[in-house]
């Protein structure tokens, strides 16, 4: 059995290089990251972040270039369920009651290209 290490050419490798860019971001804007790629059988949210008294659950999206769509609009609904599902594992593992919001962090091209969309969806 061979085990693969995350490389930077690896779908794998971009999507953590993506993730930490990401995580940079928000850091970078005042919020303070808690998690990351948090997971339960429900699924797995990329970042959570505390904004004030706001939990933000992030979600990371990169493409190469928009061709097929834009980044943001690759969170469709199904996703939009997975995340919601997630989030609320989270909130009940942890036994918090905040405020929560649902961004999405789309990156495309470059890490240069980053576009914060807050409140992305809800509950």
């Amino acid at each position: 059995m061979k085990l693969f290490k995350r490389t930077a050419g690896t779908t794998d490798g971009i999507g953590a290089r993506m993730e930490e860019a990401a995580a940079r971001y928000l850091q970078a804007a005042g919020l303070t990251v808690i998690a990351r790629n948090y997971r339960s059988r429900r699924g797995e949210i990329d970042l959570i972040a505390n904004d004030g008294d706001t939990l933000v659950f992030a979600e990371v999206r990169y493409r190469s270039n928009n061709r097929f769509g834009t980044a943001g609009a690759t969170v469709d609904r199904r996703k939009q369920q997975k995340l919601l599902a997630t989030a609320q594992s989270y909130l009940l593992q942890n036994k918090l009651d905040c405020p929560c919001r649902f961004d999405v962090i789309a990156i495309e091209g470059d890490v240069q290209n980053i576009q914060w969309i807050k409140n992305a969806f809800g509950a």
